[in-house]
């Protein structure tokens, strides 16, 4: 009998926790779905520049809590607005992703206010291999002739965004692709020195670090830069001065005249000196028939 009773206690203790379970369980669904709200979120994957369409998008029901700033809760109010970055499916289209209202589709909403979009031919070598990607940012230079007509290269721009390689404005992409043109961001007064360095030489990429801020000052690059240190152009030393002996000046010999039978000669002599050498002894002179500096 006690063992009947203890087994009818342990099965309603049993059946009153699992029924405790069931309501707990259906009351949090209930306060979940109170404490949400809708979202708009992109369907698929949705590349940049694109001008948004009801089938590309959809709401899903998003806790209120962690709702991210700047969503939207109707497909109408982003309906015919452009993507100035790209969104993922599931994730939540925002304000900040979306160009100005009234822009169209395409590179040009991609462009802030101020700036210019600015095409330049490259190559393999110039262009960075195809790793100038779009999103990245480069330096621009330019192989020209100075105002002398020697060779020269320099940096003319820094720090100048990639928009666009051939027709491709996707930043999504990380391999690397070989084009022939490269699309550029530029405020007016660099898309002006861009289109003359591209006038005058031919123009070169070169990547930076997208977190490298600092501009680099140089003076660019002569071909005497390229040559300076290679003996043979560099100019020789002058010989060091050497201890000569200095030539001896000759004599001055002033003759005055006496009577023929008193010839005599005065001999007026200049101060020589000389420097570690000895001078040789002096002739003897003859003046009519006189022998002079016996």
């Amino acid at each position: 009998m006690k063992n009947n009773r203890a087994l009818f206690m342990l099965a309603l203790s049993l059946l009153i926790g699992v029924i405790a379970v069931v309501m707990m369980a259906r009351w949090m669904n209930e306060k979940a779905a109170l404490s949400t709200t809708g979202v708009v979120v992109a369907a698929r994957d949705i590349p940049l520049g694109t001008r948004l369409a009801p089938e590309q998008l959809k709401v899903v029901a998003w806790p209120s809590g962690s709702k991210p700033s700047g969503t939207f809760n109707d497909i109408q109010k982003v309906n015919t607005r452009v993507l100035n970055a790209s969104v993922q499916v599931g994730e939540p289209v925002l304000e900040s992703r979306l160009a100005p209202i009234g822009s169209k589709g395409g590179l040009s909403a991609l462009i802030p206010e101020g700036k210019r979009a600015v095409s330049v031919k490259v190559k393999e070598e110039s262009g960075v291999a195809g790793f100038a990607l779009p999103g990245n940012y480069v330096d621009v230079l330019v192989s020209a002739q100075d105002e002398n007509g020697r060779p020269i290269s320099r940096i003319v721009l820094q720090r100048i965004l990639v928009l666009a390689i051939a027709q491709e404005a996707n930043r999504d992409e990380t391999k690397p692709k070989l084009v022939n043109a490269v699309t550029l961001e530029v405020t007016p007064a660099e898309a002006e020195q861009l289109d003359l360095a591209r006038s005058i030489g031919q123009l070169s990429l070169a990547l930076r670090n997208q977190v490298d801020m600092a501009d680099a000052a140089t003076g660019g690059a002569h071909l005497s830069d390229l040559v300076r240190g290679s003996s043979h152009l560099e100019p020789q030393p002058a010989p060091a001065a050497t201890d000569v002996a200095t030539v001896p000046a000759p004599e001055i010999v002033v003759v005055k005249p006496v009577p023929r039978h008193k010839s005599r000669a005065v001999i007026v002599k200049s101060p020589v000196k000389t420097e570690k050498s000895e001078q040789p002894p002096a002739r003897p002179s003859y003046v009519e028939g006189v022998q002079v500096g016996e």
